[in-house]
């Protein structure tokens, strides 16, 4: 919908493998997974020093904010559905969005601390981090599915990674 070629790889494929095919941007999808579960999917850190943005959504997010420091807890409630997303800061992910707006939450598991030395752009009701972003490192996260009509700002927030980060 983006005008942008993509490939879809299964989660265990290696960064060897991602860096042969030379992409521009990494999307580390959403799941049903809590990040705790046994057998869930891991992130191999490897995925996020090929030198190319990376952007976690959902289950993505919380791969990424675990294993760089961040805290990822299970939320007494969960999020399911249209939930209000406030921006504190655009940064360059959410740039072009207004401070208050609608997107889909799809997770129990949520991020409660950004890692070290990443800006926490955005929150929920039950998401004290939906979105996250170290322009330094490359790597941003959202907590929302930016994929769905529901999420009316959505369009924007992937054109923002795949246009203006990845170029």
């Amino acid at each position: 919908e983006c005008g942008v070629f993509s490939t879809l790889l299964p989660h265990h494929v290696g960064p060897e493998e991602v860096a042969r095919r030379k992409p521009l941007g990494l999307i580390l999808s959403g799941g049903p997974a809590s990040v705790y579960a046994e057998g869930a999917p891991k992130l191999d850190p490897r995925l996020l020093e090929l030198g190319i943005p990376v952007l976690g959504i959902c289950y993505g997010m919380q791969l990424i904010a675990r294993e760089l420091g961040g805290n990822v807890e299970g939320a007494e409630v969960g999020e399911f559905g249209r939930s209000r997303l406030t921006v504190r800061d655009g940064g360059r992910l959410l740039a072009g969005t207004p401070a208050e707006q609608a997107c889909w939450m799809s997770h129990r598991d949520a991020v409660f601390e950004a890692p070290p030395g990443f800006a926490a752009l955005a929150s929920s009701a039950a998401s004290p981090v939906a979105a996250f972003e170290s322009v330094e490192r490359g790597v941003y996260g959202i907590q929302f599915h930016p994929e769905v009509v529901h999420t009316p700002y959505g369009q924007q927030v992937l054109r923002n990674f795949l246009i203006d980060v990845c170029g």
